[in-house]
């Protein structure tokens, strides 16, 4: 997510305890929130799809998806 948008969702939170935010407003805010989170869930799947863990007898194993096979 690009720090404009990251910087305007600070801005609304701010205004927002300030003062009421207009119906316009709240739609952005609500808007650039849930862009920031699909960024961010991606981010951690991507990151937890990358990463693997040391067993007990040293092997790198990858981590799975909860609720697959082992």
């Amino acid at each position: 997510m690009e720090k404009k948008k990251l910087d305007r969702i600070s801005e609304l939170a701010k205004k927002a305890r300030e003062a009421e935010l207009t119906a316009e407003e709240m739609c952005e805010q609500k808007s650039l929130r849930e862009e920031f989170i699909a960024a961010y869930r991606e981010n951690l799947r991507e990151q937890l799809e990358n990463m693997y863990v040391v067993d007990e007898k040293g092997n790198k194993v990858k981590l799975k998806k909860k609720g697959d096979p082992q």
